[in-house]
């Protein structure tokens, strides 16, 4: 018994009363019946525990599977141990089983007669390397502007985003394909850009997307796009992701989630010019916004106090 509840504590105080001075008396005072009494009494033994709400589950039931088709279907799990439940319920049926299959999970599930689930391996996560000055690595993606937003439905646009890991300030532009050349142009706009901030940048970070490198091409594996060449012409290490692991972008693309809430969910775009307009506004506003990793002072607060130029 884990624990004593009231009614077991009720029950245990009516019972030494009864006992004491009489069922009737206690009929009385407990306002409980005689037959409800007699029938606790009965069970009591001195013990609060005796006194416990036992389980009401009838022991059997009329149409319960007999030990014939338990047996079947034991022989056919001993004989088939891999066979799955559709199939094995299928050759039952053949054998004269008449229940369904929802039955014959039940009484495979009583008796521990269905396949044992492989544990999942549990995922080492790799402890995140902090930074420690502007610059050092700079995270970049690309996110598709929604077509709700966009007034020209045949017209494509597509949001690039750079943003410094140290400082979490971001640099935003806009294109109207996503291509390895748009992401080299952009890759040089972005350096422009922090580097009138007083940022060197040192690493950027990408995933495995055909607009950054051919790491997974099956004919372009060994041919360098123009990002790649972009990078190296700047002087820049290029960092890629793991593949199918978004979180290792984790800031970028966390980013991308708020401007989809809270900028794309309000706005909409004539152009490719009208979207990069409204991204300096957007940019000028997150840069300048608290965020809580660095202890509520907006990026270029933050930028200010931790990296004087």
């Amino acid at each position: 018994m884990n624990s004593i509840t009231q009614d077991m504590k009720f029950r245990q105080s009516l019972m030494k009363y009864a006992e004491k001075y009489g069922v009737s008396r206690a009929s009385r005072k407990y306002n409980k019946t005689r037959s409800f009494i007699y029938f606790w009494k009965s069970r009591w033994d001195g013990s609060v525990e005796s006194l416990a709400t036992q389980s009401r589950r009838p022991h059997h039931h009329p149409n319960e599977h007999t030990e014939a088709e338990i047996k079947l279907i034991k022989d056919h799990r001993r004989r088939c141990p891999d066979l799955e439940l559709p199939e094995l319920w299928h050759r039952l049926r053949k054998k004269g089983y008449s229940r369904c299959i929802t039955s014959l999970y039940r009484v495979m599930k009583k008796y521990g007669m269905l396949p044992h689930k492989m544990e999942k391996k549990k995922r080492i996560v790799k402890p995140y390397e902090q930074m420690t000055h502007a610059g050092e690595r700079v995270q970049i993606d690309v996110k598709v502007v929604p077509r709700k937003c966009i007034a020209d439905k045949e017209l494509k646009l597509y949001q690039y985003t750079a943003i410094d890991e140290y400082t979490r300030l971001r640099f935003l532009y806009g294109y109207e394909e996503q291509s390895t050349y748009s992401s080299a142009d952009f890759a040089e706009r972005a350096v422009k850009w922090f580097k009138r901030h007083g940022i060197t940048v040192e690493c950027i970070q990408t995933d495995n997307g055909f607009e950054f490198t051919n790491r997974f091409s099956p004919s372009k594996k060994d041919k360098k796009t123009m990002f790649e060449k972009k990078l190296a012409e700047l002087g820049i290490k290029h960092k890629l992701i793991r593949p199918y692991t978004p979180r290792h972008n984790g800031k970028v693309e966390r980013s991308h989630r708020e401007d989809h809430n809270k900028f794309y969910s309000c706005h909409s775009f004539f152009s490719c010019n009208d979207l990069n307009a409204q991204l300096t506004v957007r940019s000028n506003r997150t840069n300048n916004r608290p965020m809580r990793p660095l202890n509520w002072l907006s990026p270029i607060e933050f930028f200010h106090a931790h990296c004087p130029i």
